[in-house]
């Protein structure tokens, strides 16, 4: 459950003083302005008893205030342009289609491939195995026992050994070839040899046992995995075990980040109005867990010519900036939009924190994800915005969508959705504490986030949930 003091972006600009002073006393919370920057409002006095939020347009029956309320919170999100917003399941859809095409196929080496999307369909070049081969370190046996043990024995690598005749056994290690005419194999633990060195089972031989016959996995041209399959650890031991030293597969989109603000240090502690950058650091390995290759970080301050030269000049499938969508005096990411002929595809998303991005086609085969300059609310459009679409370049399926129940009460915004960081336990959904659109203490020990529609979730619904990428994949590498 929210914390005191920590509720999201949840402005005045979207409330009616009512819910806002409601909002306000039922979580003891400052209420921050709505517009994605750092700054926030005075706290709000304490309100007349009224509990609960409501949907957009609802408002408390039987008095004309709260009928005035409506009506002047809905003249409010016009004014503020949350009818050009666009809904946030809408948003993810918009930026899974924008890309018009995938990069061509690429012929990427094993040791390379981990993470990319097949773009060609994998066939068995050879039988797995390609010969009958031991399944145990033991003996090979020929007939009917006791059997008169060879005095060298088989091991893995080398050629076809010589054949055994009926009562004759031989040494054989794991994954050796196995002689012709043999019966089964024995384990070591399952056999003892006499003072004549005789082989004698202590259990019953059943033929065949223990070997593992060729092609018994496949046949050579069988088919083994689909185009699209992600290329997991275990796909490449299968690539590799059934022949290939390199595979088709779909490059990773290439991302660049542009990094926007003149307020911004990179190094030491806020100083003299200054603070420390936080998505200069976060967004590269965030866009690599998300299937890109990083190709470039710039640092551009609040340089309307600069932004405008780095967008002509870049040539990466992805390009992130981060802040200066809003409509500030030094906010040029939609005049330099503007300025390069760039088509606006979704401009503000229903959604908090983060309601300010923007997705823009920049290129024919470039797109643009402008992300508000607080790090959580930059996080959510990175998760609305840029993950669809870079799933898309890289070819890899939509995962499935799942619910988990909510474990506590999480206020809403009265119209828009809220993604909040959580915990997976015990199948519940647990909200964390710092979850305001410029913290990181809750982000940052999240499982995932959960999708709170608008009006807030009471414990027990069922939310949906996103799985951050390294909460599966591990740092660094995204699977999914």
């Amino acid at each position: 459950m929210t914390a005191p003091g920590q509720y999201e972006e949840v402005g005045l600009d979207d409330l009616d003083v009512e819910e806002a002073l409601a909002l306000a006393k039922e979580g003891g919370a400052q209420v921050p302005d709505g517009s994605g920057a750092t700054g926030g409002s005075p706290a709000v006095p304490p309100p007349s008893p009224r509990g609960g939020n409501r949907e957009p347009g609802q408002h408390t029956a039987g008095t004309d205030a709260g009928t005035a309320a409506g009506s002047s919170r809905a003249r409010t999100a016009a004014e503020h342009g949350h009818h050009r917003a666009t809904p946030w399941p809408e948003a993810r859809a918009l930026a899974g289609r924008a890309p018009r095409r995938p990069d061509a196929p690429v012929s990427v080496s094993l040791d390379a491939a981990l993470g990319l999307v097949l773009a060609a369909p994998l066939a068995a070049l050879t039988d797995l195995p390609s010969f009958d081969t031991s399944a145990m370190d033991g003996w090979a046996v020929a007939g009917p026992g006791p059997w008169h043990v060879r005095a060298e024995g088989v091991l893995a690598g080398h050629a076809e050994p010589e054949r055994l005749t009926d009562g004759e056994a031989v040494r054989i290690a794991t994954g050796a070839r196995i002689p012709q005419d043999v019966t089964a194999v024995i384990r070591s633990e399952h056999g003892r040899t006499d003072e004549k060195e005789r082989l004698h089972a202590t259990r019953e031989v059943v033929p065949g046992q223990d070997i593992r016959p060729r092609g018994q996995e496949c046949r050579s041209g069988d088919p083994l995995l689909q185009r699209g399959t992600v290329v997991t650890p275990a796909v490449l031991g299968l690539a590799a075990a059934a022949g290939y030293d390199t595979v088709s597969a779909l490059p990773r989109p290439r991302a660049e980040v542009l990094v926007l603000g003149d307020e911004l240090l990179t190094e030491g502690l806020p100083h003299d109005g200054l603070i420390r950058d936080a998505l200069g650091p976060m967004l590269p390995s965030w866009l690599r867990a998300l299937g890109a290759d990083v190709v470039a970080v710039r640092r551009l301050g609040d340089d309307a010519e600069a932004l405008r030269k780095a967008l002509k000049n870049s040539d990466a499938d992805l390009v992130v900036t981060t802040g200066g969508t809003a409509a500030g005096p030094v906010d040029h990411v939609h005049p330099t939009l503007r300025r390069i002929g760039a088509e606006l595809l979704v401009d503000g998303v229903k959604v908090r924190p983060g309601h300010p991005m923007l997705l823009a086609r920049t290129k024919e085969n470039q797109h643009l994800v402008g992300l508000p300059g607080n790090p959580l609310a930059a996080v959510s459009g990175l998760l609305t915005l840029a993950e669809p679409l870079l799933r898309t370049l890289a070819g890899r399926a939509a995962p499935e969508t799942y619910t988990l129940p909510l474990k506590e009460t999480v206020h809403g915004h009265p119209y828009d959705t809220r993604l909040i960081p959580v915990v997976l336990r015990e199948d519940r959904a647990v909200p964390l504490h710092y979850n305001g659109p410029a913290m990181l203490r809750g982000i940052a020990v999240a499982d995932a986030l959960a999708v709170v529609p608008p009006g807030g979730a009471r414990p027990g619904q069922e939310l949906e949930i996103l799985d951050l990428p390294w909460a599966t994949a591990g740092i660094g590498v995204c699977f999914t």
